[in-house]
């Protein structure tokens, strides 16, 4: 099947900071705001106006973090919530259930923590979906940004585990800008081989996708990731597909092979980064501290972006 595109990829990650709607601002629930580094991303944002903030944790703490910082909560767009650390990630979820804000953003709480209270079933965002982790690099001396999924929160994910990975990983691209994003289940071969797990789910994703099983996107695999992100390498391999060398969103097999990628990409290529979760019924931002401030304002424009 041969589709008619119109290529609408962005280029670079600061051409997300553009798209967002600042007459509509949204707000982003950051749980347990108390953390220096996430309070200068804010302010980042803030300075940017792309998104408002609720700040949930203990009000004296960010107060003092924020003098230091020279961080205005007073400012428009910026409201404190107090909480006891121990309920932030419960209050800041419950904001955006509850419809106060639009986004959950990590601040000083463990990971764990924050997706208990975004799954809990009285209060929390989940939904029939795999959460899953959607990153978007911005590679030097690349002429497109690139997504990678997922890097974060599923081990080995299963066949039905990464149609979820590509429904999330394809919602987020479209919401960002892309129109029918190219999507290749990764593999080290580009054909189907009975000893390689990975190339069988990869031929029955692509499957799945010419029967309308996975939608709004174009999917082909097994390819390696070679000829999936470069047009010359698929030439010489005779490869002829309508995804090899120009794929938007790489699905891997397992974490280990996304944990490798997102930090060659960071440390050996110099890439700049976005990323949220994906699959609840809002965007969750989970920053690190080794993220530089960059990376966050980006994360959050992402995840802005895409919120609904």
């Amino acid at each position: 099947m041969i589709y008619e595109l119109e290529v609408n990829r962005l280029k670079t990650l600061d051409e997300l900071l553009h798209k967002i709607d600042q007459k509509n601002l949204k707000v982003v629930a950051v749980a347990q705001a108390a953390d220096k580094e996430v309070l200068r991303a804010v302010k980042h944002a803030l300075q940017l106006n792309i998104g408002h903030f609720l700040l949930v944790g203990d009000q004296p703490e960010i107060k003092s973090l924020a003098e230091q910082i020279e961080l205005d909560l007073s400012q428009q767009g910026v409201r404190l919530k107090h909480s006891e650390a121990g309920l932030a990630a419960e209050e800041a979820v419950k904001a955006v259930r509850n419809g106060e804000a639009h986004v959950v953003m990590k601040g000083q709480i463990d990971t764990k923590q924050l997706l208990k209270a975004v799954l809990n079933k009285q209060f929390g965002l989940r939904t029939n979906r795999v959460l899953s982790h959607v990153a978007l690099f911005e590679v030097p001396n690349q002429d497109r940004l690139i997504f990678l999924t997922d890097a974060a929160m599923n081990i080995t994910p299963t066949l039905d585990e990464k149609v979820h990975i590509i429904n999330n990983a394809v919602e987020v691209a479209v919401k960002a800008g892309w129109k029918m994003p190219k999507v290749t289940p990764l593999a080290a071969v580009e054909v189907v081989n009975s000893s390689m797990p990975a190339t069988q789910d990869a031929a029955l994703l692509t499957q799945m996708n010419r029967r309308g099983q996975i939608k709004h996107c174009i999917v082909d695999g097994p390819l390696a990731f070679d000829n999936a992100v470069d047009r010359q390498a698929a030439d010489q391999k005779g490869i002829t597909s309508e995804v090899a060398g120009e794929a938007d969103i790489l699905v891997v097999p397992t974490i280990e092979v996304a944990n490798a990628l997102y930090k060659s990409f960071m440390y050996f290529a110099g890439a700049k980064v976005a990323a949220v979760i994906s699959g609840a019924k809002a965007p969750i931002v989970l920053t690190s501290r080794a993220d530089s401030a960059q990376s966050k304002v980006y994360s959050l424009a992402l995840a802005l972006q895409t919120s609904k």
